[in-house]
C-alpha cells in the first residue's frame, strides 16, 4: 500500500484528539477536521484542545486544521471518523466531496440513529463505500491515557490486511501497540454493545451491588455479545480477544 496516503481525522472530542496525538509521532502531517472554529484558534496559539485532553501538547506545525469538512476529506486519502454516533449523520450533511475512493475507519462506537445501522454498515450501503476501504478503529483503550502515554493495545480491523497494517504503522509508538484483525462487523458491534453492558454495570453500582455481582454481569454479558455477534456476523473469532472482552472490561 502507498505508504505516503495522507491521513484525516473527522472530529474534536477526545478520542479524537488522542488519535490525532498518536498519529503525530509517526506523521509529518496530520488533517484535523473540527467544528468549532474557537477550539481551532486556541490550538493554533496555545499548542493544546481547550475542551478536551488539555494535557496534550501538539506542534501545530504537523496540522492541518480547518472547520470545512469537505476541504480536509478533499486532501485525505484516509479518514477516521471520530465524532458520536448520534451526529455521524448531521456532519455528514455538509459534505459534497465524493467518499467513493476514501478509505474510511470508523473510531465510533454507537450505532447511527437515523438508519440504525453501525458506521462501517452506514458507509457501506448509503455512501456505497466498499467494505475492503471500510475499517474500526477500537480499543480497549481510554483517551485519558493515550494523554498519559500509558501502554495502550489498540484493534485495527479492515477486511483489506495491508490498510489494516498501513494504519496500524501510522499509530503505533513506544506506549501504542495495535493488533490486525479482519472482523470489521463483529468488532464494530462489540464496542456498541459493550456501552450497554457498562451502563447497566454503572446502574447496578448505582444500586449499592458490588464486586462479586458485577463480576456475574461481566461473565454473563461476553456470552451475550458472543451470541449476538454470531447471529448478525457469523466467522470464526475469539470472543476473549481485547476488541471484544478486554474493550468489555474497560468500559464495564
Amino acid at each position: 500500500m502507498d505508504q505516503t496516503k495522507k491521513i484525516a481525522v473527522i472530529g474534536g472530542g477526545s478520542w479524537a484528539t488522542a488519535i490525532v496525538k498518536m498519529l503525530c509521532e509517526n506523521l509529518d502531517t496530520v488533517y484535523w477536521y473540527m467544528r468549532s472554529d474557537y477550539a481551532i484558534e486556541h490550538i493554533k496559539r496555545n499548542d493544546h484542545n481547550p475542551n478536551y485532553l488539555s494535557s496534550v501538547e501538539f506542534k501545530t506545525k504537523q496540522l492541518h486544521l480547518s472547520s470545512d469538512i469537505n476541504e480536509i476529506v478533499s486532501l485525505a486519502d484516509l479518514c477516521i471518523l471520530a465524532v458520536p454516533s448520534a451526529f455521524v449523520f448531521t456532519e455528514l450533511k455538509s459534505l459534497t466531496v465524493s467518499l467513493k475512493d476514501k478509505i474510511i475507519f470508523s473510531a465510533i462506537k454507537g450505532i447511527v440513529p437515523e438508519t440504525g445501522l453501525i458506521v462501517g454498515e452506514h458507509f457501506h450501503e448509503h455512501y456505497n463505500i466498499d467494505f475492503k476501504n471500510i475499517g474500526v478503529l477500537t480499543g480497549p483503550c481510554h483517551a485519558e491515557e493515550v494523554a498519559l502515554e500509558r501502554l495502550s493495545y489498540l484493534t485495527i480491523a479492515c477486511a483489506d490486511e495491508e490498510k489494516a497494517k498501513f494504519l496500524a504503522k501510522c499509530i503505533e509508538s513506544d506506549y501504542i501497540k495495535c493488533k490486525i484483525s479482519d472482523d470489521i462487523i463483529g468488532t464494530e458491534y462489540a464496542a456498541m454493545l459493550k456501552n450497554i453492558y457498562a451502563i447497566s454495570a454503572g446502574i447496578a453500582h448505582g444500586l449499592g451491588y458490588g464486586d462479586n455481582f458485577q463480576s456475574v454481569l461481566m461473565s454473563n454479558a461476553i456470552r451475550e455479545m458472543k451470541r449476538f455477534i454470531k447471529k448478525v456476523h457469523k466467522m470464526k473469532r475469539n470472543i476473549n480477544d481485547s476488541a471484544y472482552l478486554g474493550d468489555l472490561l474497560v468500559t464495564g
